[in-house]
């Protein structure tokens, strides 16, 4: 269980001790409860409150473990150069957060090709620790094909999938050879787009180490990243054509599109991914000797694989159902999406402060604006399936 899936246990649980705490409050003034159900009601009470607080210190501790492993990596061995950047970041971080004149003056003056400041570019073992948060979170972005790029703009050339036709088979000696049908190539051209976030601090950051400054600015871009490059990430694959998009009522429908529409060779390497809705649902489908249709397996993101292939599970929050609340359709894509999907990383996060605009000055804080670079396109649309269900049928049952 990751640190999102703890947070959201430990708030449910929280909700279970309120609910529980108002029907013992209601109990004890209802004549027509005895005695027994009132301790049923405690013993029960009693264990949500521990589950409650067990959970909130597992969040703890996880919170704490991120931090130490970020304080360890950041402990890793430096050339000199890097230890140097490292230093100037952090003493220049806080200059900027002091306002000092000469420092804003000199890192504003830093432009990116569009013109715009670029502020602190943070340094590469920063970026490194961000990235192995950012895996900590229920981020898509590993299973992705994610691709660095130094420029702000570009095209690659990718071979669109298509029949392949035999060799001609020749009857003479002498017979001209023909023609090959050519590689059907398409092109997909990206261009940077910068993200941007501003979160308020207090000057009370500058008593921290530089350890802590930088665990603080790895935690909070960490999020920053994982919530904006999902939603970029599920807006790309949500533009596959009308004949990628599926509606299915039953395991068969699935297999279908596993067996029929799914290239084989992207069928090896396909996984399932839906929402906590979607997921709860299809949890529940059995199939005709009576066991799940959800079968266990370590390997899987969820710890469950659906005919075989893993089931990677988002929130509800991100990846919304469609239709109507009254009659929800839950979403399901099925395919492989690093073959679907490229995200364009520009490797160029920054930071900027002020204790002067922004409200700043008025509640004497300070703010910081990170801004992330990066794409994201939809490469192959044949690689990846959008199938919607209302619900899925058990199958019938076998006669013996």
């Amino acid at each position: 269980m990751n640190l999102e899936e703890l947070k959201n246990a430990w708030v449910d649980a929280g909700s279970k001790v309120s609910d529980l705490n108002a029907a013992l409050n209601s109990a004890l003034i209802d004549d027509e409860k005895n005695e027994d159900d009132v301790l049923a009601i405690q013993a029960q009470l009693k264990t949500a409150r521990a589950k409650r607080d067990g959970l909130k210190d597992q969040v703890v501790n996880m919170e704490a473990e991120q931090i130490k492993n970020f304080e360890n990596a950041g402990k890793a061995k430096l050339d000199k150069g890097e230890g140097d950047l490292k230093a100037k970041f952090v003493k220049d971080f806080k200059a900027m957060i002091k306002g000092d004149p000469q420092v804003v003056a000199l890192i504003n003056s830093d432009t990116d090709e569009s013109g715009n400041a670029i502020g602190l570019t943070i340094p590469s073992d920063v970026r490194t620790a961000i990235n192995e948060m950012v895996r900590q979170f229920d981020s898509l972005q590993e299973y992705v094909n994610v691709e660095r790029v130094i420029t702000s703009n570009g095209s690659r050339v990718y071979e669109k999938w298509s029949d392949i036709t035999p060799l001609k088979e020749l009857d003479a000696e002498d017979e001209t050879i023909p023609d090959n049908d050519d590689p059907k190539l398409m092109l997909i051209k990206y261009l940077i787009k910068r993200y941007a976030g501003i979160n308020t601090v207090t000057n009370s950051l500058l008593k921290d180490t530089a350890e802590n400054i930088m665990a603080w600015l790895a935690k909070w871009i960490s999020k920053k990243v994982v919530v904006t490059r999902n939603l970029k990430i599920l807006k790309a694959i949500d533009g596959v054509k009308a004949d990628q998009k599926k509606e299915v009522t039953d395991v068969d429908g699935i297999k279908s599109i596993v067996n029929v529409q799914l290239d084989p060779a992207i069928e090896a390497t396909s996984m399932f991914l839906t929402n906590q809705s979607g997921f709860d649902v299809l949890d529940k489908v059995k199939r005709s000797d009576g066991s799940y249709l959800l079968q266990k397996d370590v390997t899987s993101p969820t710890g469950y694989t659906l005919l075989g292939k893993p089931v990677k599970k988002m929130s509800d929050r991100w990846l919304p159902n469609l239709g109507t609340k009254a009659n929800p359709k839950y979403p399901l894509y099925i395919g492989d999406l690093k073959e679907a999907v490229t995200l364009y990383d520009r490797e160029q996060m920054s930071l900027l402060t002020t204790n002067i605009g922004g409200g700043a000055f008025e509640t004497d804080t300070t703010k910081v604006r990170v801004i992330d670079r990066f794409d994201v396109q939809l490469v192959d649309e044949e690689a990846l399936v959008f199938a919607t269900f209302a619900g899925i049928a058990n199958e019938a049952p076998v006669t013996p």
